[in-house]
Formats: C-alpha cells, structure tokens, sequence
C-alpha cells in the first residue's frame, strides 16, 4: 500500500508547480503531470491555492518596477516641494501607510460578488482561482465539458488550470475570452469605460471577433487590449505589449494598494472613488492637473487627501463624507 504524502511535502509541491507556472507557461507534459497531481489527492487543488495566494501577495512589492526599495516608505524626512512632482514613490507613501484587509473567502458557489472597498480570492473547483476587485460581480459554470465565467461587471483577475479538454471562458459585454493554456489574465468592465483585458501569463484568444485579416486576436504573456464599445471586426484595437512592471503596477489592487505613474490627481481621486463612499475633491483645477507617481492603501482616502494637501500647502476639510483638498483655510 502507497504512503500516504504527509501535508508539508503536498505544499512543497504546490510552491514547485507555482514557481514553475511563474517561471513560463507549461508545456503540454507539464499540463498533464499538474492535472494528474491535482486528481491524485483531494488537498492539492487547496494546497495549490495557497501557494498561488502567497505568490499574488509577493507581487506586489514590485508594484513601481525594478527601482522599487521597501526601504523607501519609511519616515517623511521632509516635506517635498511643489515642483517634484508628488514623486511619491517614497517617503510620501508611508504617509498613506496602513495594509487594506483583503478577505479572502474559500467558497464556491455558482455566483460570487465583492462589496464596494473589497477583494476576494474565489477559489474554482479545478484549482483555477478568480480574484475580484471592488464591486466586482462574476457567475460561475462548471461541468464536464466547459469552464465558464461571465464578469457581469467589475474587475476579476483569473488563475488558470490548463485543460485542454475544457478550455478556460471569460464572458464579458458579449465578447468570450478563451485560455487554453494555463496562466493568468485580467478583465476590467467599469461603467463608463471601455473593456478591457490584460494577460499577465500564458495566451489567451479573444473567440467572439475576428481581425480584420478573418485571424483570431491572440494575446500573449504581457499583452493587454482595450476594445470599443461596438461588436464589429473592424472596432477591434491592436494587442499592445506591456512592461512587466506595468503590470504589476496594474494588478497592485490584489494586495489591497493603488498603483499611480503619473495619472492627474483628478484621475487618482477618481480611482479611490472606486473603493470607498468618502469622495475627494480637489478644488483647484491646476491642482487636479498635477501628476501623481506611487502605491497608496486603496482602503485610505482620507489620508491619502490630507497627504496631497500637505505636499502642496493648501488646506484640507472632510464634510459630509467628501475630503476637499484644497478648502478654504477657516479664518
């Protein structure tokens, strides 16, 4: 009678297949020998999940690329001066400091949806996983023949068993995104924004559309593409290729942070908008105008208002659930 593998040498194995999947896609003998481990014992599609968990959480601190240090979000030494830029991939950032709690729910029922402020991990019957952001909604269908996702609306990241008998389908605004390979990609649905997918490993094929060569659009490793709002061949937008530190910047939300390179404070408040009630404003046009470079708690408004106000000397006022940056100073 066969050993029964102890719970450390099943996690050490898991950590092996996810530093192999992160080191490049799998190859076809690859795919078959992380199908026939998952199917030999019922805890390594958990023991896989763990490990995919901890390596999402890793990423994170290369959220401003390679010249990212750690050692940069220590103490405010001083204040910076207006003309830097809001350059706060440093000191400024621990300003904001303060991790956002992540829940992550081990459950799998057919639907699964994120309130306003949160991100879930959702693990998948095969061991795939789908990471929601903030107000994120996804409906989930599993048989023996198809892996079926359709984001409903949000921003889902997905970590993809390959199966080759049951490709891997994200559904969104009518268009199917199909892995066939393992890996990982992600689809962004916001209201008011164009659609859009970025693949951050492996190859995915956008099914529902051709190019207008009558070709498939594939995706590969580091790929994003933003698609128009119209179904038509000809609507469709080139597949751009991305930095690896773009992408990582991208995802950041994963661990609970918003990543900026130089978007407008306008465009930042807006963002934090997305995951809490409390609104920033900022009153000065020219101000709003200001670029803005770093990772913030996405969870931190307030702070994240009070740190603006700071940099550039003008008065800061919470009122009614809304952070005015920028207010006038009370006489």
């Amino acid at each position: 009678m066969a050993e029964r593998e102890t719970s450390r040498s099943i996690d050490a194995a898991a950590a092996a297949w996810v530093a192999r999947e992160d080191r490049a896609p799998l190859t076809s003998d690859e795919e078959a020998a992380l199908n026939a481990w998952l199917r030999a014992d019922l805890r390594n599609a958990g023991a896989l999940l763990r490990a995919r968990a901890v390596a999402l959480r890793s990423e994170s601190a290369r959220a401003l690329g390679v010249g990212y240090d750690p050692v940069d979000f220590g103490a405010v030494a001083s204040r910076p001066s207006r003309r830097r830029m809001l350059a706060w991939g440093g000191g400024l950032a621990a300003s904001v400091a303060g991790a956002a709690t992540i829940g992550v729910v081990l459950q799998a029922p057919k639907a699964h949806a994120t309130d306003r402020g949160e991100v879930r991990l959702v693990p998948l019957e095969d061991g795939s996983t789908v990471m929601l952001n903030t107000a994120t909604r996804v409906t989930v269908k599993y048989d023996g023949d198809h892996r079926e996702v359709r984001l409903v609306e949000g921003e889902a990241d997905f970590n993809v068993v390959a199966d080759r008998r049951r490709p891997f389908v994200v559904e969104a605004d009518g268009r199917r995104f199909v892995a066939t390979t393992g890996g990982g990609f992600r689809v962004r649905k916001l209201k008011g924004a164009l659609l859009d997918i970025l693949v951050h490993q492996g190859r995915v094929e956008l099914a529902s559309q051709a190019a207008r060569n009558g070709g498939p659009v594939i995706l590969e490793t580091n790929t994003r593409l933003v698609l128009s709002d119209a179904l038509s061949a000809g609507s469709l937008s080139v597949p751009q290729a991305v930095e690896p530190s773009v992408v990582t910047r991208d995802l950041a939300w994963r661990d609970g942070k918003i990543a900026f390179q130089g978007e407008t404070l306008a465009q930042a408040a807006a963002a934090f908008g997305r995951y809490s009630d409390i609104r920033i404003v900022i009153q000065d046009p020219a101000l709003a105008r200001e670029p803005v470079t770093g990772l913030f708690a996405a969870n931190d408004p307030v702070g994240f208002g009070r740190a603006v106000a700071g940099v550039f000397g003008v008065a800061v006022e919470e009122r009614d659930g809304t952070v005015i940056v920028g207010a006038p100073s009370a006489a």
